[in-house]
């Protein structure tokens, strides 16, 4: 399967085993596990769907010059917990919580569903300042697919991840354009041709499809729990940055008109000739330095000065 579809998740080349690992205990005593890179103004990334800390490694190490780089590893990915019978986005908020509380962050960038968390995060935690949003998928009247979630689950149930994956994919609308004409069985077999070479190539570190597959469907979970909500952040204190890619879904797209139109502190940059992928790593299509580039002007200006009226 092509990089650009959010299924590669291979590390780079390159490792980043010299930097510092840690972990938080969440509210109900999940550990979240976290790489940290760099110095400077602490910065957090939350990674999306079919991801771990991994797929952001260049973006971290981009941004390590500039930024104390905290990147963790979501529930049940890696170095974290397990999601946890009673999971749900209020459960992401306090895992966010948690290391932001550790590390005196102030400043999210959120990839995908990762930014729908770094969303309802900055709604009900005060300190934070500033978050950047690669594509949220919030859902507006609908536009969010999400009915390929109830054959997903099907396919897991019966342990037949490939087609698990290849429908999470073309559900979600990830894969190359190509991709919908070829035929599903093909797609099948090349997922498990990929599975099968992560399998045998595995290094240290690695998070592969294999592992990553269980965890599409508390995605959907998020997304499916944050349709509707569009209207509570009009009120949002935080700075916010819009990113999307001009190659991505239309739906993404949607969201992120919807929100630059409610938020109050907010402003937009569209990636030209960038899809969805575009703040992972290079060999799953991603550009993390273009990405990099627009963070480093956002959580670097100086801060916004609230305006205070004089009495009369």
């Amino acid at each position: 399967m092509k990089a650009n579809d959010r299924f590669n998740n291979q590390p780079p080349a390159s490792g980043w085993e010299n930097h510092a690992t840690g972990c938080v205990a969440s509210k109900d005593g999940t550990t979240i596990g976290y790489h940290q890179l760099g110095h400077g103004p602490a910065l957090v990334l939350v990674h999306g769907a079919m991801e771990s800390a991994q797929s952001h490694q260049e973006l971290a190490q981009a941004l390590a010059s500039d930024f104390s780089v905290y990147v963790p590893d979501r529930r049940g990915r890696g170095h974290s917990g397990p999601h946890g019978e009673d999971y749900g986005l209020a459960k992401e908020v306090e895992d966010l919580d948690a290391l932001l509380t550790e590390t005196g962050a102030r400043n999210i960038f959120g990839v995908s569903s990762g930014g729908l968390i770094s969303l309802q995060a900055a709604a009900s935690l005060p300190t934070i300042d500033r978050i950047a949003l690669f594509e949220p998928p919030l859902s507006i009247n609908g536009s969010a697919p999400t009915a390929w979630l109830r054959r997903y689950d099907q396919e897991m149930a019966k342990g037949k991840l490939a087609s698990a994956l290849v429908t999470g994919m073309k559900g979600a609308q990830m894969g190359p354009p190509i991709f919908n004409f070829v035929p599903r069985p093909l797609l099948q077999l090349l997922t498990r041709v990929a599975m099968a070479g992560e399998d045998r190539n595995a290094r240290a570190g690695t998070v592969p499809m294999r592992a990553l597959a269980p965890t599409l469907h508390y995605d959907g979970r998020v997304v499916l729990e944050m349709g509707g909500t569009l209207e509570g952040f009009s009120a949002l204190r935080a700075e916010v940055l819009l990113l999307g890619g001009s190659r991505s879904p239309a739906y993404l797209k949607v969201a992120l008109d919807a929100l630059e139109s409610v938020l109050p502190h907010v402003q937009r940059v569209e990636l030209a000739g960038l899809n969805h992928g575009a703040s992972g790593n290079r060999n799953r299509g991603g550009q993390p330095e273009r990405v990099a580039q627009e963070l480093r002007r956002f959580f670097s200006r100086p801060k916004r000065v609230a305006r205070v009226c004089a009495p009369h």
